[in-house]
């Protein structure tokens, strides 16, 4: 078992809701993940959708990379909503 991969386990509560991180599981592949984690996170009936993903696939930012990441979003001003007309039955936004 040491030999095999972590993957990291998420679980969706409810449909519309997002998929939540939850905890681990190591296992010898996919299919092995997705039943272990079945088995550990979901034993009563917790959830409706499943991911799992192998950790050494994870990629994300640290908390100080924010600026570098998303600061330049602010210089898009396409991207803000103030350059459309809104028609009058959308009411106040």
């Amino acid at each position: 078992m040491a030999d095999w991969p972590l993957y990291e386990v998420f679980v969706r509560s409810k449909h519309g809701l997002s998929h939540k991180h939850v905890g681990s599981v190591h296992a010898a592949d996919r299919r092995m993940a997705l039943e272990n984690a079945r088995e550990l996170y979901t034993r009563r009936n917790e959830g409706v959708s499943i991911w799992v993903v192998p950790a050494k696939e994870i990629t994300a930012s640290a908390p100080d990379e924010k600026e570098p990441l998303f600061d330049p979003s602010q210089d898009k001003v396409y991207r803000h909503a103030s350059f459309y007309e809104l028609p009058d039955e959308v009411g106040h936004m």
